[in-house]
């Protein structure tokens, strides 16, 4: 489990810059920089769509990791203490990134 702060604002599953999804996807399997990553778990808002008022948010979940060249990255899980998702205003998965990658 990783602490992770998320400042995609435009995903359902935000709230608060914290994720309300129990466990995340982060693709980029030959990444060699943050940019080539992205949060395969990401959906947009779209306007008069609300949240799962059943979900939570959640300030430690397991990040499943395909970003293998990540220092971090132990058997596809993520084991960096904190992590950080960025892409504000981000309206596909491509536009989003883990901005704690770091290459091996």
């Amino acid at each position: 489990m990783t602490n992770l702060v998320c400042s995609v604002d435009t995903c359902i599953h935000n709230s608060d810059h914290y994720c309300c999804k129990g466990k995340i996807q982060v693709d980029g399997e030959r990444a060699e920089m943050p940019s080539s990553t992205c949060c395969a778990s990401f959906d947009e808002k779209s306007k008069g769509c609300c949240r799962n008022s059943y979900e939570t948010p959640d300030k430690m979940l397991e990040v499943s990791c395909d970003a293998v060249k990540c220092i971090y990255n132990k058997n596809q899980i993520c084991t960096a203490e904190k992590i950080g998702i960025a892409g504000s205003g981000a309206k596909k998965m491509e536009q989003t990134e883990c901005a704690t990658f770091r290459l091996s």
